[in-house]
């Protein structure tokens, strides 16, 4: 029996708040727990990884019920590590892996089905049959998206056409979706259905108009409305933690992964842009309350929205692999040990060696948009070796890059100065050196580097009252390093047009 907390009996806004604040950041490979005292300095934290499962070529999944036992892990051990208990959090924000699918039992709890994850491909058939009634774009107005395997729409109409019963019971509200916040805020208060509106905005159901559901998408991707969370503001005071590992904690801000590290960053003014180098790459520039719709193959998403104010909203440039493909380097090809020593083995060569590698393995996302595009290693010589591999490999990121904010700067008129950067892969001086080489301009890495979850954290400090404005939370934010580019202008079109020529092999074999 799950209970549904409300807030308005349990949570009071005179009462004295704590010292610290906490985020759950629940990523594609792994779930932290972060601690921040009010400088947004980290007290404590605790990490642990999940497992990748891999069906079929194409097909992603995740263990959601893991998904939740990891989150109540670390929960308990950043706690341990900082000397800390729930009594001594103000509130806790939460910010995870978007699009991912979930669906589960009302009763139980227990999911009816492997999680979809956002790079599973498995709705490619989906993707082509809607787009020939249609055009990719035919839903691109109303939620910014085009059509694509990306997205939880048809991830969510292929659970309810392939699990057995289902659909009769999504559509008498006893199955529910979710994407993760939805399921582990769900389960930590006992109950509460809820996303906020950047979690919605990619689920390719809602109106970035009105911030609802709409009745036309649900009727065209055959969706039950009772199915589905309420959709709330990204900061506010939504629920109390039931569970053990925090019980009496407000759960207080909800943010997408990539909108809480736009927020983390403090861009909270139009024209401000970050880029997230995690398993993928996502670039956000923050066009204020302005729905600016793209022309060069972005999508238009929801930025955040605190409390009752009006939303901001988003450009962003998503790139499917990245990070994901140094672990693919080290997990199928065992050339290393740690991601991190994919920098030393790139430094064993000058260059490249020739080679370009387009890791398409789900795809292309922006600005291509080719879903069955696949991975190729284009200039393979005798000459290659391991070194030029890991180069091209950690370049790939790069590339991609470029290709975003130049599509970036078409579709919002502007050029960007510098570009701030966070995630995993910002310690890796090599690739941020040849990032700004290649943009040609500074690349910025901030101080405080976990801006993900510093997001997340800030989300639920302005609903609480933790922080008191986002000009508190503008003058937190510094920078660590900055890298200026170097290279030649004539060697950087020529790497370049390189990288286009190979992009070009990831999906022409297609046609033939």
């Amino acid at each position: 029996m799950f209970l549904i907390v409300h807030t308005t009996a349990l949570f009071c806004h005179n009462r004295k708040l704590p010292d610290f604040i906490a985020a759950i950041d629940q990523g594609t490979t792994s779930t932290r727990f972060l601690i921040f005292d009010r400088t947004g300095d980290i007290v404590g934290s605790a990490q642990k990884e999940h497992q990748q499962i891999y069906p079929q070529p194409g097909w992603v999944e995740h263990d959601a019920e893991e998904i939740w036992l990891r989150t109540r892990q670390v929960i308990s051990e950043a706690l341990e590590s900082a000397g800390l208990g729930p009594q001594d959090l103000a509130a806790i924000g939460v910010t995870n892996q978007r699009e991912t699918t979930v669906l589960w039992d009302r009763k139980t709890g227990r999911p009816v089905h492997h999680a979809l994850v956002w790079q599973d491909t498995r709705v490619g058939d989906a993707v082509s049959e809607f787009s020939r009634e249609g055009g990719a774009d035919r839903f691109r107005a109303k939620t910014g998206l085009p059509l694509s395997t990306y997205f939880s729409s048809l991830k969510i109409r292929w659970l309810l056409d392939n699990v057995p019963e289902v659909r009769s019971r999504a559509e008498s509200g006893d199955v529910l979706f979710g994407t993760i916040d939805t399921f582990l805020v769900w389960h930590l208060t006992g109950g509460l259905h809820i996303t906020d509106c950047t979690n919605a905005s990619r689920t390719q159901l809602m109106d970035l108009e009105t911030l609802d559901w709409d009745e036309e998408l649900l009727a065209a991707f055959d969706i039950p409305r009772a199915m589905l969370p309420r959709i709330r503001s990204s900061a506010e005071v939504y629920g109390i933690v039931a569970a053990d590992c925090a019980k009496g904690v407000p759960i207080a801000g909800i943010l997408g992964d990539q909108q809480a590290a736009l927020a983390g960053q403090a861009c909270f003014e139009a024209g401000e842009a970050k880029n997230t180098y995690g398993t993928g790459c996502f670039l956000l520039l923050n066009t204020g309350r302005e729905i600016v719709s793209s022309r060069c193959g972005l999508l238009t998403t929801v930025a955040f929205r605190w409390k009752e104010q009006p939303a901001n909203y988003a450009l962003e440039g998503s790139v499917a692999i990245t990070g994901a493909l140094v672990q693919w380097l080290r997990d199928n090809f065992g050339m290393i040990r740690a991601s991190a020593e994919i920098e030393a083995l790139a430094r064993t060569v000058e260059d490249n060696g020739g080679i370009y590698f387009v890791p398409a393995f789900s795809g292309l996302y922006a600005p291509y948009w080719k879903h069955n595009a696949r991975g190729v290693i284009a200039g393979l010589t005798r000459y290659t070796n391991k070194g030029h591999l890991a180069r091209a490999v950690l370049e790939a990121t790069a590339f991609q890059t470029r290709e975003v904010v130049e599509a970036m700067e078409e579709d919002a008129g502007i050029r960007l100065r510098a570009l701030r950067t966070d995630g995993g892969m910002v310690e890796n001086e090599l690739l941020m050196q040849f990032q700004a080489d290649i943009l040609d301009r500074e690349v910025v890495r901030p101080a405080v580097k976990e801006t993900t979850a510093l997001g997340a954290a800030y989300a639920a400090g302005l609903a609480t009252g933790f922080y008191e404005s986002v000009d508190e939370l503008r003058s937190r934010w510094s920078v660590s390093r900055t890298w200026r580019p170097s290279m030649s202008a004539a060697r950087r079109d020529q790497l370049y047009s390189f990288w286009k020529k190979a992009v070009t092999r990831s999906f022409d074999w297609l046609d033939e």
